[in-house]
Formats: C-alpha cells, structure tokens, sequence
C-alpha cells in the first residue's frame, strides 16, 4: 500500500476516535467545572454585597468561559488520548494492531487530525475571542459595582445618584424613599449647587419612565465657576432630574494587552493601527505568547502516546503524574517567558518560543523511544529504575531487621 493510501481514514480511525470523545468531553467538563466553582463563588458574593440579580452572574460567568477553556483544552486533550490508549491496551487491542503491521506513527494520526482542527480553533480562541469576552467580564462586573444604587437611601450616607448628583439622608423611612434633613449636592462644569430641604420624597413621574425628587421647605445655594452665588429659599420643590439608576459608561477596549486580538497586536507591533500608551515589548510578548500556546496542541499527542501505551493495570498513576507535571512545568515556563519579554529583560521570540522548543524535543524524543519496543520509553525506564531502587532500599532495610 501507497504512503499516501496508508494515510487515508479507515474504520480503525474511527473506532479509535469513538474511544477518544468521550474522555475528552468528560475531562473538558469536568476541568471546567472545577475551574468556574471558585469563581463562580467569588460572583455570588460580588452579588450579594452590590444587588445585581443572577442575570448578572450568568453574564460574567459566561465571559469568563472562553478563558478557562483556553485552559483546560490541552489538558484535557492529553487526559482523553491517555485513556483512549491504556483502553486500547486493556483490551490487547492495541496489540492486535501493531501485529497487522498498523504502525505507532499510524495509531497516533486520528489525534494529530483533531490537534489540528483544535489549533484552528485555538487561534480564535486566543486571537479573538478571549480579549472580546475578558473586556465584557470587566464591563459587567463594572455593572454590577454600579447596581448598588437602586435608588433607596440610607442614614446619614452619601450616595451618587449619577448626573452629577450626591444625595444624604439624616433620617430614612422603611421604603428607602422617605427621606428627613435631605442634602443634595450636584456639580457640573465648574457650576455648584447644593440644595437642603426637611423632607423629601423620590418618587416616579407620570409616565413611570423616570425617578423624580420632591421636596419640602428648602433652600437651593448656587455658586458658579466665577464664584457668583445665588440663594433662594421654597416650600415646595421638585428635582425635575432622573433620579433612576444608570451606571456610567465603562472605559473603551484596548487599555490592557489583553483585551487586543492578535491582529491588533500585530498592527501595534509594527506602529500600525490605533495609538495606545502600550510600549511595543509588552505587545510583543502578548503576541508571542498567545501563538505558542494555540501550536501547542500538536505536539501533545506525542507525550499521551507513549505514556498511555506503557500504562497497564493499576500501573496509570505515574504516567498520569509524569504528564501533569509536564504541562504545568510548561505552562509556567511560558508565563515566565512572557514576563520576560514585557519587562524587555528578553526579547520575545527567545523568551517565549524557547520553553516551547526545549518541549518539543522532549516529546519527540520519548515518541520515538518508544517505536522500537511499544509500552517501553525513557520515562517508564527511569520510573522503573527509581521503583527498583526504593524496592531494593526496602529489601536491604528487611533483610537487616530479620537477622537482628
């Protein structure tokens, strides 16, 4: 057969894909859900103390999504090709294929096919839509701060009921509308105004539409920005201003790196697009960054491969460890290299794509020990030397004891 008829897609393909879904949507879910539990307590909490409903929370915690899910994809891609293969090898499945002449290299190309649609998919992730949402997190959590105005007063406290307006109460009746010794404040354009009254009462205009303040034997100061200043004393007053809540309008996208796509990232590397206060290193290491870790995923087949082959019965946990270890020490070893390339103590492509080389040859390495001898690589040799060593350090250990 033909190299390239070997590399069409057969019914083993999918038989080994069938195996691989469902680890994968279980390893998704479940790494996504340990991720969102503790932040979706600190929303709660954000909640309770500002009063912004659960249709708040939802709205942040789905902002959050495509950040932890840029998370969780290569770990969870690691985690299901690990268990579709030690599957495999429980059921001398895997056997029977490599004694039909299916090669290692074959085994492994339905995985290196969806760590190929899962890179595309990762360059959107990255590239677009997690500075989008991370911005829209910020502007809803800006939101919720900004609903703890609901236009009810408390004792002796200072509110911003917006428009310029700051609004106290020394006395507030149950409803939080009520109000005795009102006080409010309002500067606009240099112009002062303070009004004091007896007794006040916020209440809805006509057409509902808009929260009025009426009020009772009062006095109106006014000073202007020339410091020409008016008194006028009423009985009966009404702030024909709305005093219903409106938070302020939350700050444009694009003062942090992280809420530019990779195409502005680019166009800001080389002095193209809009003009932001963000020195060049700083989008450089963004940039650099953000494209190691949407090419990362190719390569991950070739450290489950050869961990899931060599794991058997009740012998998973130190493959499982071993790959663990390594995506965390990668993970921290490009976050390192980012700072670096920010603080402009590296430059980027040295700082960021090192880590990512010096792990590329790591599993290139160990797939290919393992071709020769399938189920045997470096990392289960040195496994089994150092579980050799403690077994022969307990031996010795027994032997001494027994003869005392």
């Amino acid at each position: 057969m033909s190299a390239l008829g070997r590399l069409v897609p057969d019914r083993l393909d999918g038989y080994t894909l069938r195996l691989f879904a469902p680890p994968l949507a279980f390893a998704l879910g479940t790494l996504l859900l340990a991720q969102m539990l503790e932040r979706l307590l600190r929303l709660f909490d954000l909640a309770a103390s500002t009063g912004a409903d659960l249709t708040a929370i939802m709205r942040m915690a789905g902002n959050l999504l495509p950040h932890y899910l840029g998370l969780a994809i290569p770990t969870a891609f690691t985690a299901a090709i690990f268990m579709a293969v030690a599957r495999l090898g429980d059921n001398s499945e895997l056997d029977v294929m490599l004694g039909t002449g299916r090669s290692i290299v074959r085994i492994a190309m339905p995985y290196f096919g969806v760590a190929a649609l899962l890179c595309g998919f990762n360059f959107y992730l990255f590239g677009y839509l997690q500075p989008m949402s991370r911005y829209d997190y910020h502007v809803a959590v800006n939101d919720a701060l900004q609903a703890g105005w609901d236009a009810r007063v408390e004792d002796n406290r200072f509110v911003n009921a917006g428009q310029g307006f700051r609004l106290s109460a020394t006395k507030v009746g149950p409803d939080g509308r009520t109000l005795e010794g009102v006080f409010v404040q309002r500067r606009i354009d240099g112009d002062e105004e303070i009004t004091t009254a007896k007794h006040g009462l916020l209440k809805p205009s006509a057409d509902g539409r808009r929260l009025l303040l009426e009020l009772e034997d009062g006095t109106v100061v006014r000073e202007s920005a020339d410091k020409t200043a008016s008194f006028l004393r009423f009985e009966q007053g009404l702030i024909n201003a709305d005093f219903t809540p409106a938070p302020p309008t939350y700050r444009a996208r694009g003062e942090s790196v992280r809420e530019l796509t990779l195409r502005e990232l680019w166009d800001g590397m080389h002095g193209r697009g809009a003009e932001r206060d963000i020195p060049v290193r700083k989008l450089a290491g963004e940039f650099h960054g953000r494209l190691a870790r949407s090419l990362l995923l190719p390569l991950l087949p070739l450290l489950a491969l050869p961990l899931g082959m060599a794991s058997k019965r009740g012998k998973r946990a130190p493959g499982v460890v071993f790959a663990c270890l390594a995506l965390l020490a990668l993970n921290h070893a490009l976050q390192f290299g980012e700072s670096m390339a920010e603080s402009g103590r590296a430059a980027a492509l040295i700082a960021v794509w090192l880590p990512l080389v010096v792990f590329a040859v790591f599993v290139t390495w160990l797939f290919h020990g393992s071709l020769a001898w399938p189920g045997d690589n470096p990392v289960t040799r040195a496994i089994g030397a150092i579980e050799s060593g403690f077994e022969g350090f307990g031996g010795r250990g027994g032997k001494k004891k027994k003869t005392a």
